[in-house]
């Protein structure tokens, strides 16, 4: 029995090379990416709900960006707080800024698809350029580096998201690395030709894409998936790139309970089931691996079975996938992540499992 238990877990880390090696180095080991300039009219869409004190701090950070041609297009979807008072005071304030009201409708409550949809059609210029309320670029040359990424056949980009540092706090260190973690791997299947998501805290894409798929139509009933579940539908290898230069990242505020985080990648999991089959697969195929790599070992080192051969595979699947992690953070700016590697990954495999099953008893909650 134990020597096929080694033989499923030799396939196992073969499996786990194919995903480091093979998909994600592809963004691990290329090349930095050049800025070149496009000045191409661009629609920076925030929508926000109860985000008054964030909007206070963040929208003069994107009204002062170093761009020719853009407008930022604010969405108020039904604020219950002074979120709409403040939008308009920047109305006010910027020559360059659309306000978009949003009431609630009861076919579309709550939804913030609905108010997005709404955004968009407002938006004056032909490409699209996302962030979340509670988000802020790393520079004032964010607009500059994300679209400089578009060509006439690349009309989607995928940027990065990230969240700030907290010292001396392990789950802020759980919470960045389950963050690069995604990244590497949306990143990483992109270059691959075949993109399957990307987050709405640094999303752009021409208008034309929207439309040429109805919008959020064919998924306007699960409540999240305003920018992995369109991506999913719309992106495929031609129309697709990334973009990973420090100056395009933005950064937000992140969960500082364990449970806000939990309860907020539920949603993103749930989210995920609605994903191709393919992209479904595939990252089904790369949780199970990890989750059975560390089963695996633990029950041949625990009987002793073979140690020298186990440990010897165990050296190498760690220096590969540790290498892969921190060329990858290192990409990110997210640095000190690479020293925590072994710990978070068992830690995530654990959290992931549980909201697994967590998920099958109870839904998620969604946007406010």
């Amino acid at each position: 029995m134990l020597i096929i238990l080694l033989y499923f877990f030799i396939a196992i880390v073969f499996i786990q090379l194919f995903y480091y090696l093979g998909i994600f180095g592809k963004f691990a080991f290329a090349k930095p990416q050049d800025i070149t300039p496009k000045n191409i009219p661009v629609s920076v869409i925030v929508c926000a709900k109860n985000e008054e004190e964030n909007v206070k701090k963040f929208i003069p950070l994107l009204a002062e960006q170093n761009y020719p041609d853009f407008e930022i297009v604010l969405i108020d979807d039904a604020s219950s707080d002074e979120t709409l008072e403040v939008f308009e005071e920047f109305e006010q304030k910027y020559s360059n800024i659309r306000l978009v009201k949003v009431e609630n409708n009861e076919a579309f409550w709550g939804n913030k698809k609905y108010a997005l949809t709404l955004g968009i059609k407002a938006a004056k210029k032909e490409y699209l350029l996302f962030t979340d309320a509670d988000c802020y670029p790393t520079s004032k040359d964010w607009i500059t580096s994300m679209t400089s990424q578009f060509t006439t056949e690349k009309t989607i980009v995928l940027g990065y998201g990230g969240y700030e540092k907290i010292e001396n706090s392990l789950l802020n260190k759980i919470i960045r690395f389950e963050t690069i973690l995604t990244a590497v791997q949306y990143f990483s299947w992109a270059k691959a030709g075949l993109p399957y998501m990307g987050v709405g805290r640094n999303l752009a894409y021409k208008k034309d894409e929207f439309f040429n798929v109805n919008g959020f139509i064919d998924h306007i009933q699960v409540r999240s998936g305003d920018d992995d579940l369109f991506i999913n539908q719309a992106a495929n290898k031609l129309n697709t790139t990334i973009s990973h230069t420090a100056e395009s990242f933005t950064y937000s505020k992140p969960k500082e309970s364990y449970k806000d985080w939990f309860t907020q990648k539920r949603r993103h999991v749930s989210t995920a089931e609605h994903y191709k089959f393919f992209d479904k697969f595939q990252l089904g195929l790369f949780f199970f691996s990890q989750l059975f790599f560390f089963l695996s070992v633990i029950i041949l080192l625990a009987f002793q079975f073979q140690w020298i051969t186990v440990v010897a595979i165990l050296a190498t699947r760690y220096t590969v996938v540790w290498t892969v992690i921190g060329f990858s953070a290192g990409k990110l700016k997210e640095n000190d992540i690479k020293i925590w590697f072994p710990v978070l990954e068992i830690v995530l495999i654990i959290t992931q499992i549980n909201i697994f099953i967590t998920n099958i008893f109870s839904k998620p909650v969604y946007w406010k």
